[in-house]
């Protein structure tokens, strides 16, 4: 039996409004074709998201990197793991 995704999360859209300076709008007017303004916000705002989740990695790194007690911890259970299993 076959079944067709008709919404999956991939082409779910969802409509906002957004509150341009008067300025911004006008220049994006004047720049972008009709029917790409959605698309552009899109892609400026998927971007944006990416930097902030790397962001958010390189600190969570920078943390676990200063956690002697964390590093020691699992350098115990690195021995732990591979006790007893002979190498073949």
């Amino acid at each position: 039996m076959v079944r067709k995704i008709i919404n999956n999360d991939f082409t779910t859209k969802k409509n906002v409004s957004i509150s341009l300076e008067a300025q911004v709008y006008q220049g994006v007017k004047n720049i972008v074709p009709v029917g790409q303004v959605s698309p552009l916000v899109n892609n400026l705002l998927k971007e944006y998201l990416r930097k902030q989740k790397q962001a958010e990695l390189k600190a969570s790194y920078k943390d676990f990197a200063k956690n002697k007690r964390l590093k020691k911890e699992l350098a115990a259970w690195d021995e732990a793991v591979g006790d007893g299993i002979k190498d073949e």
